[in-house]
């Protein structure tokens, strides 16, 4: 555990706690009573209500249309089925900031809805909340969609034989055993919408905003050090409290039930009502992941002069970036792969250690330790990015000028993912295959080659994948510390998008394109060295 809280320890709790003490220190006296203050102003009071409210809605309809997909990923085995669920997890790990222009090329000002019908979304809440739906449909399939795959059906349809009707037996045999993972789901859906950002800052203009970009606005924009601080304490207290939640349906998922073999539970649908009730709910799912998507990538082809490759070529050229680069844009494409593979390694090995160290020991201080993991997913990425400026700035720990701070930064996103992955797999491995290795006289370090590493080596390489691509799409602190010279994805796609012209909108779609793309391909790879766990994303 020594290595994983050193580093969450110095990269997390130091430049959050810098930033929160130079907000609420003055002249040497904390001054608490900024909290009556900043939390008595009607307007702060708008913004809470807005975050909280916004939150449970995009949660409650992402659980009704997601649900549905999840039973059917569970429960069928369908020709595509692989490639699917890749496609349906691409939106998860876009950068915010691209899923907000996707929707906006979709619902806003000259996009597809407005050319067709007329019809704008974008300065109504029902963007952002179906932006949501978008960005979290993954997290519903892939959490509940996992332990549905292996739940035994023969549970239900004993019911059933008992005399209990379909809608009954589901109700009292499914339901019940389901509810930890619908409830673990539910409550990281709302933690990712509560602390959204960059779908809020797109989609909500001047009238909607959330804490996070109420922090980011009084941190960047008016320097008000005092406010944020306030605002990244609630935020802070808001998010630990769902993750206390959150672990607490873990513990009782993983404790309550008999799982089988996935493949045991999966079979080819039967007669047309069962295709035919399928192909609705893919098919809405397609429409829901595909059209934005699909919408993005011709807009990236779509010039002034017709289809072309026109924007995709602009990418190369300092000149044809009008200024908003020190370096050509397609520059951010290498600068990415980067930085995201130095920040995948640093997430492999502070995770591993984590993990492991999570699995051979148990109390009350393991388990917390377990929830600090999962913090950085919920607090205030403006916070961290600013944190890193004020305090990583003096010798022996000078680091504003070095690369490494871009991969420290995406890193603290892509250890969660890391953990969650490989912690259950641990878990599985039986002790005394390590006992009778240690007897034999076996090494810890031996033991750990030659019996944990080929059992997790899969876990391993899918944990590599997710931390490799949340780091490409982290953008809140990285916007704060890429330098001009060396931008990365998102960050050149939030500099274009912030600037007028009907070139910088081009190149930013062809850049979310790329990034797409990229994200697509390291998760169909997944798809084929994919786990199935029970409840685990």
């Amino acid at each position: 555990m020594a290595v994983p809280a050193a580093f969450f320890g110095l990269f997390f709790g130091y430049p959050v706690a810098a930033i929160v003490a130079r907000g609420l220190r003055e002249g040497g006296r904390w001054r608490f009573g900024r909290f009556t203050d900043v939390l008595g102003d009607p307007g702060i009071l708008h913004v809470l209500w807005f975050t909280c409210w916004q939150a449970v809605a995009s949660t409650a309809l992402t659980l009704v249309i997601a649900l549905p997909g999840a039973y059917f990923f569970a429960r069928f085995d369908f020709p595509g089925k692989q490639v699917l669920r890749a496609v349906v997890t691409v939106p998860f790990v876009l950068p915010t900031v691209v899923v907000g222009s996707a929707f906006l090329a979709l619902l806003g000002r000259g996009g597809l809805l407005d050319d067709l019908w007329g019809v704008r979304l974008d300065t109504t809440v029902w963007a952002i909340l179906l932006a949501h739906v978008f960005f979290n449909y993954a997290v519903v399939v892939r959490t509940v969609g996992g332990l549905w795959a292996q739940l035994d059906p023969r549970q239900e349809e004993a019911a059933r034989v008992l005399g209990a009707g379909r809608l009954a037996a589901w109700r009292e045999v499914t339901l019940p055993a389901l509810a930890p993972a619908v409830a673990a789901a539910a409550l990281m859906v709302f933690l990712f919408t509560f602390t959204s950002f960059g779908v809020i800052q797109i989609l909500g203009g001047p009238t909607f905003s959330t804490l996070e970009v109420e922090i980011y606005r009084q941190t960047a924009q008016l320097l008000d050090l005092p406010t944020a601080a306030v605002l990244t304490v609630v935020q802070f207290a808001a998010v630990a409290a769902i993750l206390a939640v959150h672990a607490g349906t873990v513990r009782r998922r993983e404790s309550a039930l008999r799982l089988v073999d996935p493949a045991r539970t999966a079979r080819r649908p039967r007669g047309t009502g069962e295709w035919g009730l399928l192909a609705g709910a893919l098919g809405a799912a397609a429409l829901l992941i595909l059209l934005p998507l699909g919408v993005l990538a011709e807009r990236s082809l779509h010039g002034p002069d017709g289809y072309g490759l026109g924007y995709y070529r602009a990418l190369g050229s300092v000149t044809g970036s009008g200024g908003t680069f020190l370096v050509a844009p397609v520059a951010a494409v290498g600068n990415s792969l980067q930085y995201a593979a130095a920040a995948t390694v640093i997430a492999l090995a502070v995770g591993g250690l984590a993990a492991a160290a999570l699995t051979r020991r148990a109390g009350r201080l393991v388990r917390g330790f377990d929830a600090l993991l999962m913090l950085p997913l919920g607090t205030s990425a403006v916070t961290i990015g600013f944190g890193f400026l004020i305090t990583l700035d003096e010798p022996p720990l000078d680091l504003r000028s070095s690369w490494i701070l871009v991969p420290l930064a995406q890193a603290l996103v892509g250890v969660p993912f890391v953990v969650r992955t490989m912690l259950p797999v641990l878990r599985a491995v039986d002790d005394r295959l390590r006992e009778a290795a240690a007897v034999l006289g076996a090494s810890p370090l031996r033991v750990w080659r030659e019996v944990d590493l080929p059992l997790v080596r899969r876990a391993l390489l899918v944990a590599a994948g997710f931390a490799f691509a949340v780091s490409l799409g982290e953008f809140g602190a990285t916007v704060f510390i890429a330098r001009p010279d060396n931008p990365t994805l998102p960050v050149a796609v939030a500099r274009l998008l912030g600037r007028a012209g009907e070139l910088n909108y081009g190149q930013a779609m062809a850049l979310s394109t790329v990034l797409m793309l990229v994200c697509a391909g390291a998760l169909l790879a997944l798809e084929r060295i994919r786990i199935d766990r029970s409840g685990e994303f």
